[in-house]
């Protein structure tokens, strides 16, 4: 049974021993026994500052230990030029595979050239890594409908299919180094573009381009402080009735600047605000009837996903995948394996406890 609270406080100190090694010249977070006969997987995640990486990076390692293979795992702390230097000591270590979630989508190109030089195979896992052929596999979630059900559940919220309206809403997007942002806003804009032309929604800022609403590393102060410079300059006497987040920490940035301009009262109610990672403190804000929804996605299934694939690939077996056409990265059409989503708000929350991704008394 998977215990949530013990997993991450086990998480946090492998964390610190981490930094500890990393001061004496070290760079991978840990490694696992495996069989002798099985293969050593080099994972490479980028940052520890959101808790779902941490654990998909111990889910990686206890799927692969289960399956007989060894591991690296290492975190790049969002520095592109840091993952860059792990990648390639991974690759000098003699991994047999590589699984990357990528800080920056365009920058692996010449370290993944190495990759192919050392017949390492690479797995893209949940971010797809851009420019280059030297991508193998992709293992993500539907990332398009994940913006789709963030825009579906504003549509409903708001009753536009009823005609209601107009509203106002304010759009963010996630980092622009990410190529799932890209996708997010696609998804989202596919259901929200109709309301957009029609008036039924509008946007008092004007700034409805993905290059004008991303934020980079999915920052949630740099989305309050967003947040806040467009509330003092296009709202006044206006109300927010509607916000698009494609992330949790970016939600909950939004939130603060919302509660910090009187939003929150019978007066002046919270608009409704999306998210997405089930993270624990949106989750209970979530509860609490401030944060409106958020995407869940069971991340161990992500890294069961692709402890599964590199599994094949080193047992010389051809991974199943489900897409093989829709996932270009500019230089290639990337194998995929895509999981299903799952769009949660206070009528059915309790699927986290079902799953035992979170306990009843967390969220509490």
């Amino acid at each position: 049974m998977f215990n949530r609270r013990a997993s991450l406080a086990a998480l946090a100190g492998a964390a610190s021993l981490a930094l500890t090694l990393s001061a004496c010249g070290q760079n991978s977070e840990g490694s696992s026994e495996g069989s002798s006969d099985g293969g050593t997987v080099g994972i490479a995640m980028p940052t520890r500052t959101s808790e779902r990486w941490l654990i998909e990076g111990k889910s990686l390692v206890e799927d692969l230990k289960g399956k007989g293979h060894k591991t690296k795992l290492v975190y790049g702390d969002d520095d592109p030029k840091a993952q860059v230097s792990q990648i390639e000591d991974l690759i000098k270590q003699g991994v047999d595979v590589l699984i990357i979630a990528a800080i920056d989508a365009k920058s692996l190109n010449g370290v993944l050239q190495q990759a192919a030089d050392a017949e390492i195979p690479v797995i893209s896992y949940d971010r797809l890594i851009l420019g280059t052929k030297n991508v193998d596999y992709y293992v993500s979630f539907d990332n398009e409908m994940v913006g789709r059900f963030q825009a579906g559940y504003i549509v409903r919220k708001l009753g536009l299919d009823d005609g209601k309206g107009p509203f106002n809403i304010e759009l963010f997007a996630g980092s622009p180094d990410d190529n799932n942002t890209r996708y997010f806003f696609e998804g989202s804009m596919a259901l929200l573009q109709p309301f957009l032309d029609s008036k039924q929604l509008v946007v008092p800022s004007g700034k409805t381009a993905l290059n004008q609403i991303t934020t980079p590393r999915w920052d949630g102060p740099t989305a309050q402080k967003r947040m806040s410079g467009t509330l003092t300059e296009w709202y006044g006497s206006k109300k927010v009735d509607a916000v698009l987040s494609p992330y949790d920490g970016i939600s909950r940035g939004v939130l603060s600047a919302l509660k910090s301009d009187g939003y929150g009262s019978d007066s002046k109610p919270l608009p409704v605000i999306t998210g997405q990672d089930a993270e624990l403190a949106s989750v209970k804000s979530i509860i609490a009837g401030q944060q409106s929804q958020t995407v869940y996605k069971d991340v161990r299934r992500l890294a069961d996903a692709a402890a599964e694939m590199a599994d094949d690939i080193l047992d010389d077996r051809t991974p199943w995948v489900d897409n093989t056409g829709d996932y270009n990265n500019g230089a290639k059409d990337v194998p995929a394996v895509l999981l299903q989503p799952t769009s949660v708000d206070k009528t059915n929350y309790d699927v986290l406890v079902v799953d035992d991704y979170f306990t009843a008394d967390e969220l509490k």
